[in-house]
């Protein structure tokens, strides 16, 4: 994505684009860099405009689950919500693959919800696509097999990079899976040995 033009919302009103760029503070990030903690408060909401950012959920028992990731074009409902009710936040966004995002301050979202009917047009189908995607997560958690969610995970961070190789330790899938390293390991080998995958040094290669 090379500028916010490329979002279809804001196609129809260059003035909008305009602010958005003059409200916001653009920074570039590393993959593994988090851009917001949970039980922080939330004085800006990204809007990726290259790479992608996933969110996360840490459990009491330090163990975390990835809810979904936000791609170029995208910004994180989560810290939309929070930042407009001056709540902490609830999640955690790390950098998943090296990113270019637009900080738009929480003051400034309100006015242009305000002036400009396609802001809110924006907002309202990312809150669908995250309800979606919410959604999803819980029917996998619910009724599949870890098996299938690591499979569907791995494809989706394929999708996500444009490579059937993933750059990722054993550790790191089971953290966003919810589960714990010896299981994704030995899950791992099982599709190693059916001819899905090939597995190398903190890499994965889909077959």
């Amino acid at each position: 994505m090379e500028d916010l033009q490329q979002i279809a919302e804001f196609r129809s009103s260059p003035e909008l684009i305009e602010k958005l760029y003059r409200y916001s503070i653009q920074k570039n990030y590393e993959t593994g860099s988090v851009i917001l903690n949970e039980r922080s408060y939330i004085r800006s909401i990204p809007i990726v405009m290259r790479g992608a950012l996933k969110v996360i959920r840490t459990e009491d028992d330090g163990r975390e689950i990835l809810l979904y990731y936000i791609k170029a074009g995208e910004s994180c409902i989560m810290s939309f919500l929070g930042g407009m009710h001056n709540e902490t936040s609830k999640v955690k966004a790390e950098v998943e693959e090296t990113a270019e995002i637009l900080f738009l301050p929480i003051e400034k979202v309100s006015i242009l919800i305000k002036e400009y009917p396609q802001f809110l047009d924006y907002i309202f189908r990312l809150y669908h696509k995250r309800f979606e995607e919410l959604l999803e997560m819980i029917n996998a958690v619910t009724f599949k097999k870890v098996d299938e969610r690591l499979l569907d995970l791995l494809h989706k961070k394929a999708t996500l990079t444009q490579s059937k190789t993933v750059q990722i330790t054993h550790e790191q899938l089971a953290n966003e899976l919810g589960t714990v390293r010896v299981v994704v390991s030995r899950l791992l080998k099982q599709l190693e040995e059916n001819g899905v995958v090939k597995l190398g040094r903190n890499k994965i290669t889909l077959v």
